[in-house]
């Protein structure tokens, strides 16, 4: 217990560490005075809906002009985008929002857009579900300034809505989009020998939208009043129809003007910027805390138990003068006579029976506990490409509590994430091969390509149905061609050229691993089980334990997917703990599952003890059922459809991953024990 408490507070310590060290990004980018800040504008998203859409391409979206320059930007260019952000569904433009450090601009006119039947019907049906855009100012989303919980620190929502539901006097609801926004940028001097230049650096970037009218604008197109009260921009055609749809033929202009108000904010800096939008996040986490507390509770009964059969039952046992067995049965050889064999052979079987017969529990199981299970070809991809999902989960939540992977390096996540995945690709056709070799399997090539393409074709098969329908939909989240092709490209030159290096080295160079015991030539048979052990519920039930140690942080993790939407989960230093916890719960809870089969006569423990840590997934789904039903409000058949997959596809990465830690943790268990049978 004492090296649990000390390596418990070894983590605590390396949390509070990597929670304090936070990288926002590489570089700055300092300003003078009259230099152009390009405004990018990416998508609109909605808590409401799974599908994105990117902003240029909306009914009522101003058509760049290319009139606006900076530096190697000019309106209406497209930035390049990385991997991971063109799988999240960005795409991002230069607008024509012209923006001059220190420079206030009271109002400008930006455009009148004329939008049909169709496009009011549609943009009515996003400001129905709240769809936000996302703007972007050096690197920093446009945002929604709130006051905390207590009142005494603002924080910021990334995005901002597109129009607002405006009750009439007779309580109908009307459509007003906002088409005028206030923009708000906070600076702060630039450090170092641009500060005494005089240059500046952004720290904050704040939207204000508002509906404005298009009654009473002077000739330029901007509201004669800035500063009084204005009637909202109503989206519907001047007809006498009751539905924008009955007037196919009708139209309305738009006007879209912008304020621009430079703020000094001395308090902020550069590098603390990011906090802003983990202001609200920060308020949780006494709740975190109580994820960790829960985590410890459960992984700390655990370990008792586990203590208990390691240092008192098998030790006991172990030391026992009756645990010294005969030597196993071995493949029968060419010498053999009639169906049954040779007399020396069934003398030698009789001989083993009759001894079994004093043994009783694990023990008696020793002649068949490393026989190869069925479907073994299928088990070594499985757990070789949990290895390979295994180091870029590790690789990711170091750089995360670090800070190396955080918000500013959009995309980051998912382009760093399968660059850890091609890598590992090594280490996954290593093992599997290994594995491979330790059943007895002929053809490694094979082994190698199934493991190779195991996950890869899962996620690409489903991506691309998934596709068909979001580029049906127009969304921003339907893959280019281009992208998909990219992705072939990975598989095909980088996973499977690492993988066959590494399955090549571990089957023809490292070879099998050793069983401490040879398997008897005929199988025993099994006797009745009880319900807890080798059975689909006795599996399910051990899948709950681990699916508690993480349910508390799931609400944070989900609340940032599928509510927030653009919110940014921030507290790896928090997940990373309750990862670490989960990890050794799941070594735990299929250690005390594989001793109580085996203590049940019950051989078949390879697939078992894969299955254990998996079966919290089929929780974590449920979960994410009763999350959608009771907590979001998603509507469409496509938006659901993709919540349920994505999700699905995210539970089944999660089972490969405790599964394979439970299957290690196993055999190591396994291999330990029997390795300390004497054997006659």
């Amino acid at each position: 217990m004492r090296a649990v408490a000390r390596n418990g507070a070894i983590v605590c310590a390396l949390f509070a560490v990597s929670d304090a060290f936070y990288i926002p990004g590489v570089t700055y980018k300092s300003y003078k005075d009259g230099e152009t800040i390009p405004l990018l504008v990416n998508k609109v998203y909605s808590g409401e809906s799974e599908l994105q859409y990117a902003y240029t391409e909306l009914p009522f979206a101003c058509p760049p002009t290319g009139r606006v320059k900076a530096g190697r930007f000019a309106s209406g260019a497209s930035i390049s985008l990385n991997l991971g952000e063109v799988l999240r569904g960005d795409r991002i433009t230069v607008s024509d929002y012209e923006l001059r450090m220190g420079r206030d601009e009271e109002a400008r006119f930006l455009c009148e857009k004329e939008v049909d039947a169709a496009g009011i019907q549609r943009t009515r049906l996003m400001i129905q579900n709240e769809y936000r855009a996302e703007w972007i100012v050096d690197n920093l989303p446009g945002a929604t300034s709130f006051m905390s919980t207590d009142k005494t620190r603002k924080y910021y929502a990334a995005g901002f809505k597109i129009g607002e539901v405006v009750k009439q006097d007779d309580g109908s609801p009307e459509f007003a989009i906002h088409n005028h926004v206030t923009l708000v940028i906070r600076y702060n001097s630039a450090p170092g020998r641009d500060g005494e230049k005089g240059k500046k650096v952004i720290v904050g970037f704040e939207v204000f939208p508002k509906s404005i009218s298009a009654e009473g604008r002077t000739k330029d197109g901007l509201p004669s009043d800035m500063q009084g009260t204005h009637d909202p921009m109503i989206l519907a055609v001047p007809s006498n129809s009751t539905d924008v749809r009955d007037a196919p033929g009708a139209s309305i202009k738009i006007p879209f003007t912008y304020s621009v108000y430079f703020r000094e904010d001395e308090k902020l800096e550069w590098k603390n910027r990011w906090d802003m939008y983990f202001v609200a996040s920060g308020d949780s986490s006494n709740v975190h805390w109580l994820a960790i507390l829960n985590s410890l509770v459960i992984a700390g009964l655990l370990t008792a138990v586990v203590a208990v059969i390691l240092a008192r039952t098998i030790r006991g046992e172990l030391k026992d003068d009756a645990i010294k067995l005969k030597p196993t049965r071995q493949t029968p050889t060419q010498k053999t006579h009639g169906l049954l064999g040779s007399i020396d052979d069934i003398e030698a079987e009789a001989d083993l029976s009759d001894d079994d017969e004093e043994l009783t529990g694990w023990k008696l199981v020793h002649g068949d506990v490393f026989r190869a299970p069925a479907s073994a070809s299928l088990l070594s991809a499985v757990v070789g490409s949990g290895i390979q999902l295994l180091f870029a989960t590790i690789g990711i939540l170091m750089l995360s509590a670090v800070g190396v992977l955080n918000p500013s390096f959009r995309g980051g996540y998912a382009s760093v994430g399968i660059a850890l995945w091609l890598f590992a690709g090594v280490f996954a056709g290593y093992f599997s091969s290994r594995l491979y070799a330790t059943f007895g399997l002929p053809d490694w090539q094979r082994n190698v390509f199934r493991t190779a393409s195991l996950v890869p074709g899962l996620l690409f098969a489903t991506m691309f149905i998934l596709n068909l329908f979001v580029w049906i939909q127009a969304s921003s989240n339907a893959l280019p061609f281009t992208t998909l092709l990219a992705l072939v490209a990975l598989w095909l030159f980088i996973q499977l050229p690492l993988v066959y290096v590494g399955g090549w080295y571990g089957y023809t160079r490292a070879g099998a691993w050793s069983q401490p015991i040879k398997a008897n030539a005929i199988p025993r048979q099994v006797p009745p089980q009880s319900w807890y052990t080798g059975s689909v519920r006795g599996v399910v039930l051990a899948g709950a334990v681990p699916f508690m140690v993480v349910f508390i942080e799931l609400v944070f993790v989900f609340k940032s997917l599928w509510l927030d939407k653009s919110g940014y989960y921030y507290v790896f230093g928090f997940l990373s703990v309750v990862g670490t916890v989960l990890g050794l719960t799941v070594v735990e809870i299929t250690v005390v599952a594989v001793y109580l089969q085996l203590c049940a006569e019950n051989y078949h423990w390879w697939w078992q003890s894969f299955l254990v840590g998996a079966s919290s997934a089929l929780w974590i789904f449920a979960y994410l059922v009763y999350y959608f039903f009771t907590k979001l409000h998603i509507t469409g058949f496509v938006s659901s459809m993709l919540f349920f997959a994505y999700g699905a596809l995210a539970c089944s990465l999660y089972a490969l991953l405790v599964g394979t830690i439970g299957f290690w943790s196993a055999w190591l268990f396994v291999r330990r024990i029997y390795a300390a049978v004497k054997v006659d």
